[in-house]
């Protein structure tokens, strides 16, 4: 099947839309194969505010109807909690609160930007998604990150070449309690890093310190920078350092 097959036969429809790479191409789709559709970004503690503001610009040069749900997904034990799992019950918050607010506003169908290179058997997030129905229209269609991000280039759209970005729950290590204080810090600290000039990384929480992974084109550049890294994000934190295996 192909994007635009999908879209005559579902020409009506709710985006799930984080103003990643991947969601920003698939409303972009939506909107050219003349599509009734409008883009639902949820807010949550999970979300930095540079996606909101990047969410923002897409639908502004789209032209294309935003609307902002609020979720607390830490309103839920099973999230807190963090177990191997929890990226299933935060999609069950996330996709479940889209849903309603989707439906009330005439739209039966959610769509979300699962590709074709996303792993099924690694994202417990996956079996929310089909209990609740969300149809995932790149995957469907067989397309790649790789192709989401060359067709994103050749349609000019700025998300071409973002970075892929993890909520920032994924940096608390599976078993350990999440609190809305230290994903703050957790997303202080990133910004501290971007404003630095960095791009493909994360901070992560390891015992009340910051792990600093980066690419290995950017190791060199950490260690520039060390004595402002330590000064500023080891304010956050009880310690920094730096993992020196490549960040996946």
């Amino acid at each position: 099947m192909e994007l635009n097959e999908f879209f005559k036969q579902h020409n009506k429809v709710a985006v799930a839309f984080s103003g990643g790479t991947d969601s920003a191409y698939l409303l972009y789709e939506a909107l050219k194969n003349k599509a009734l559709a409008e883009a639902y970004y949820v807010s949550s503690a999970f979300q930095p505010e540079f996606e909101r503001e990047d969410a923002k610009r897409f639908c502004g040069e789209l032209g294309v109807k935003l609307n902002i749900v609020d979720v607390d997904v830490l309103s839920c034990d099973d999230v807190i909690k963090n177990p191997p799992d929890r990226c299933y019950y935060c999609k069950q918050q996330i996709m479940g609160n889209i849903i309603k607010h989707a439906k009330a506003d005439g739209f039966d169908i959610l769509v979300d930007g699962t590709n074709a290179s996303d792993d099924v058997n690694d994202r417990p997030g996956m079996k929310a998604l089909e209990e609740l129905n969300v149809l995932s229209p790149l995957k469907l269609c067989g397309i790649t990150k790789a192709q989401v991000r060359e067709r994103s280039k050749a349609a000019g759209l700025f998300t071409w070449d973002k970075p892929a970005y993890a909520c920032l729950a994924t940096r608390i290590q599976p078993g350990f309690p999440i609190y809305a204080g230290t994903l703050k810090k957790v997303e202080q600290a990133e910004n501290i890093m971007r404003t630095m000039g960095f791009t493909d990384f994360r901070v992560r929480v390891f015992h009340g310190m910051a792990r600093i992974q980066v690419k290995s084109s950017q190791m060199q550049e950490v260690l520039e920078h060390r004595q402002a890294i330590v000064k500023d994000v080891g304010a956050l934190f009880d310690g920094v350092f730096l993992d020196l295996n490549e960040r996946a």
